[in-house]
């Protein structure tokens, strides 16, 4: 056997070989498994894990903007008219939600934390100053004080009275800063002098700034990854009380800051929000890339704040039973100490026509109103969010109270929030190493047939050239002598046939 011969012999080994391991690696998915159990390690909320620092202290900015409603048209409303309203925004606020009180319990399985919320104005980043703009809005306290003494025909008489007294409305005309952080209101301070436990401040996030939703019990994902950042517990609960059934008052999935890594597009994420006093779930919309990093977005469909005509499962969130709003928004008066507070997505996005049509200047779109989650289903970190809410006010007739007589019952809304946060680029960078890295080690068996292939393209080159060869050097063989004997022949015409038959002749004439 040949040098050649021996080198084809021994590439088509090796060829064999890496194509017969590679393929049983495929089918095994041994490095796949390998990775997947290491990011199930990897992955959980214990000290000195990939995920636990940047879960503690995240570092991506979280922005929160808000956007207000301003009524151009008051007077026109309270004499029955449609309200017209114009959006002012956004004022955007720096916030800081780093975790305090981080301890470990059930033998390191859960883990508890508070997470106090603090905000940073940004006058870069907004339309104006608010301590100076203006915004005309329903008046909040008014309208909660109304609802509360509905039926109390004594009490009413009073507080009518003592409203006229006051100048107050129905409206309010207020600087954004007062409306967002608080400010002392007539009506509810002269109640407070009757009942001190009536607070005399109001404003939308009133107590609210370096304060926390109370304490979240996290699972670690160490017993199961796919409970990893789910909540066990808040506020030392497993459920709330708000809503009329087991299902409605579950709380269900995680706070939305971290999710349990290799997810599919199949899967419903469930985040409980205490804004909402609710969980709701998500579904797959869309693929997307963030700074090079692929995600998974996810949003609510129109289902989560769907009619009890339209999605039966929502029934519990109408309190009391059977009273319930039309799709796209949910009353939760329940956890507002009674006051007539509606959320819904900003615009009424999902929401019934009726809402939309009630009040003149919303314009719901996808692409400014919707909730997202954009998630890396490897690791399952969200890489960008956009948490859109908006707070309305019930307002309809009360009896007693003159100013809404002639009023039309409408769901009006006063401001809407946009948090948002986008993966910095520190973290984007470590990421993509991360995903790098796995994605070789997942894919090496891919690596090893495509060697295999490789080299056993390179061995039929060379079979091929070899056969080439022999088929070439057989031919030379094959023809070669008779083309010399012919040579040998023409060059020695003595030898010829017909020289010798012509010999005796030529001697016979001699």
């Amino acid at each position: 056997m040949t040098r050649r011969s021996c080198a084809v012999y021994a590439t088509g080994i090796v060829c064999a070989h890496l194509l017969i391991v590679g393929i049983a690696l495929i089918v095994a998915q041994v490095f796949q498994t390998l990775i997947h159990n290491r990011l199930k390690k990897e992955i959980t909320l214990t000290e000195g894990s990939r995920v636990f620092e940047s879960w503690k202290n995240p570092p991506p900015p979280v922005y929160m903007q808000y956007y207000f409603f301003n009524v151009t048209n008051p007077d026109d409303f309270l004499k029955g008219g449609k309200a017209v309203v114009t959006q002012v925004g956004p004022y955007t606020y720096r916030e800081y939600r780093p975790k305090e009180n981080v301890t470990f319990v059930d033998n390191g399985t859960k883990v508890s934390a508070f997470t106090p919320k603090s905000f940073v104005f940004l006058p870069e980043k907004s339309v104006g100053d608010p301590d100076v703009d203006l915004v005309t809005t329903v008046n909040i306290p008014a309208v909660a004080v109304m609802n509360k003494l509905k039926g109390s025909y004594l009490k009413i008489t009073l507080v009518s009275m003592q409203m006229r007294s006051l100048g107050v409305t129905l409206f309010m005309t207020r600087p954004v800063n007062e409306l967002l952080w608080g400010f002392k209101d007539p009506l509810l301070t002269s109640l407070h002098r009757v009942n001190p436990e009536v607070e005399e401040y109001f404003g939308l996030m009133y107590k609210k700034n370096g304060t926390s939703d109370g304490e979240f019990v996290y699972h670690t994902g160490e017993e199961d990854y796919m409970d990893y950042g789910k909540i066990h517990t808040w506020r030392g609960k497993n459920q709330t009380t708000w809503w009329s059934t087991e299902q409605s008052n579950m709380i269900n999935g995680t706070d939305g800051s971290a999710f349990h890594p290799l997810m599919s597009r199949d899967e419903q994420l469930y985040v409980f929000t205490s804004d909402l006093c609710r969980s709701i779930y998500m579904k797959f919309v869309k693929d997307v890339e963030i700074k090079g990093i692929p995600a998974y977005r996810f949003a609510p469909p129109r289902d989560v704040l769907a009619s009890q005509e339209e999605n039966p499962a929502n029934a519990g969130f109408c309190v009391p039973a059977g009273k319930c709003l039309g799709t796209g928004v949910l009353n939760v008066g329940v956890c507002r100490k009674g006051a007539p507070v509606v959320v819904s997505f900003p615009h009424f996005y999902h929401g019934d026509l009726k809402y939309i049509n009630g009040v003149e200047g919303l314009s719901p779109n996808q692409e400014d109103h919707e909730t997202y989650l954009d998630i890396n289903p490897t690791l399952g970190v969200p890489v960008r969010a956009s948490k859109r809410a908006q707070i309305n006010i019930l307002v309809n007739r009360i009896v007693g109270f003159p100013s809404t007589r002639l009023i039309t019952e409408t769901i009006f809304p006063i401001v809407f929030v946009n948090e948002t946060v986008v993966v910095d680029d520190a973290s984007a960078a470590k990421m993509r190493t991360l995903l790098l890295t796995v994605m070789l080690v997942s894919n090496f068996p891919l690596l090893i047939v495509g060697l295999g292939v490789l080299l056993l393209i390179v061995v039929i080159v060379l079979i091929y050239k070899d056969r080439q060869k022999k088929t070439t050097a057989k031919e030379d063989t094959d023809y070669t002598p008779v083309n010399h004997k012919q040579e040998e022949d023409n060059s020695n015409p003595q030898k010829s046939g017909p020289y010798i038959a012509m010999s005796p002749v030529e001697g016979e004439k001699c």
